[in-house]
């Protein structure tokens, strides 16, 4: 029996905030604590220590004492929420956590270590043998090798869609048929997605709808909104924004995310959390950074579209884009990405690239510093031509991550590049 009762007071406390937080989530209560997407990214924060720390420090633990066995035992039995290992909870990983449910609109979520990890995670734990998986086909690389390499060998089939087909989508259900995967904005074509109609056709047929939102961030656009059950997140982009840590986050529906949850802390996914720590501080400046990346990558676009090596530009916000109405409709912004085709092919491609000098040449995007990437010959490079040409990547096309750099000096590098390439 147990005799301390001032410890067995505290256990019962710990058990009613652990049901009232239960509740909370079944419930499905926005996460939501400000009117504005600005006040939730910055005043979302852990609960203050002793100390009366004004920004939330750092735990940089793997594990946590129970003051008992008692204690112990009750937080093992999950009768009592407490951290008790940084692989299953932290602090950092939580105010992380809760920020970003609290933009996206989501019930609960889940950080992992990098945004691969949470697309892997999210398909292991929703998807078993015999399942099938529908994704539409302009995906990011990484994503279609899980899908069409990985995937079969656990015996899940899947079946591309294509954006501008969508009227045949229905026929490409089948009854097996349980998730759908889409990007919007797409990587690398900068593609849309009429969300709406992906909510409504996903519960048509009942499938669990997941969006990677990695392009648009939670300030641009919020696919829960919509109908999305899980929205994942590469928080090693645009949410950091500066390229200094990865990270992942998978956020929506609680039931789902319990069961991601279990799978992860099983598996090891998880975040560390120095990166949480980072991200969420990163989160606090999301809305002004996307404001700029926004404002540089329109002007960008702009310029593109009438510069005489380029034969065409693609920018949601241009109202030469194919889903232009369909961005007006669901985005703040057209968003940071452009992508452009350059005269002259594959082979002008790499001389380009190469005649850049202040923009960066790396394999990331969502920094303050602007990015130029050849995909058909760096990130998309493994697939085939059918391949790329099935998802909208041209052998010329260049994709821009514009930067936070004054819109003038990023425009004179690339025409002195355009110039140098075609000498």
């Amino acid at each position: 029996m147990y005799h301390n009762s001032s410890r067995l007071e505290s256990i019962l406390d710990m058990n009613f905030t652990y049901l009232q937080k239960t509740v909370r989530i079944i419930e499905g209560l926005s996460m939501k604590k400000y009117k504005h997407f600005e006040t939730n990214a910055i005043r979302t924060q852990i609960k203050t220590t002793h100390e009366k720390e004004h920004a939330s420090p750092m735990y940089l633990t793997s594990s946590f004492v129970f003051d008992d066995a008692e204690e112990m035992r009750a937080t093992f039995a999950e009768e009592i929420d407490r951290n008790t290992y940084s692989r299953f909870t932290n602090p950092n990983t939580t105010e992380f956590i809760d920020k970003m449910c609290a933009l996206e609109g989501a019930e609960a979520g889940y950080a992992t270590a990098t945004g691969m990890a949470a697309v892997f995670s999210t398909f292991a734990t929703l998807l078993n043998a015999g399942d099938h998986l529908l994704s539409c086909r302009s995906i990011f690389g990484s994503s279609h090798s899980v899908i069409t390499k990985f995937l079969p060998k656990y015996k899940i089939e899947s079946t591309y869609l294509d954006l501008d087909d969508t009227d045949n989508w229905q026929e490409k259900v089948q009854p097996n048929s349980k998730v759908l995967f889409i990007e919007t904005p797409t990587n690398p074509g900068i593609e849309l997605i009429d969300l709406e109609f992906a909510g409504a056709f996903a519960k048509k047929n009942n499938l669990i709808l997941i969006v990677d939102n990695c392009f648009a961030t939670p300030y641009l656009q919020q696919p829960v909104e919509y109908g999305a059950d899980l929205v994942i997140h590469s928080a090693t982009k645009y949410l950091d924004g500066q390229g200094r840590v990865m990270g992942g986050m998978i956020v929506g529906r609680a039931d789902l995310i319990k069961e991601i949850y279990t799978f992860s802390r099983s598996t090891g996914p998880a975040l560390s959390p120095f990166n949480a720590w980072v991200l969420s501080k990163s989160l606090e400046t999301l809305a002004v950074r996307m404001e700029k990346h926004g404002e540089n990558a329109l002007k960008l676009a702009e310029w593109l579209e009438a510069n005489e090596h380029v034969e065409w530009v693609r920018y949601p916000f241009l109202p030469s884009h194919p889903q232009h109405e369909i961005a007006k409709k669901q985005m703040r912004s057209g968003g940071g990405m452009v992508c452009f085709g350059i005269k002259g092919g594959v082979e002008r491609g790499r001389q380009f690239l190469n005649s850049i000098e202040m923009c960066s040449l790396t394999a990331n995007l969502g920094d303050t510093r602007t990015i130029v990437t050849h995909p058909a010959s760096t990130t998309h490079a493994r697939l085939t031509d059918e391949e790329r040409a099935a998802t909208g990547i041209a052998p010329n096309l260049i994709r821009i991550s514009a930067g936070l750099e004054h819109i003038e000096d990023i425009i004179a590098d690339l025409e002195q590049a355009f110039g140098r390439s075609s000498d």
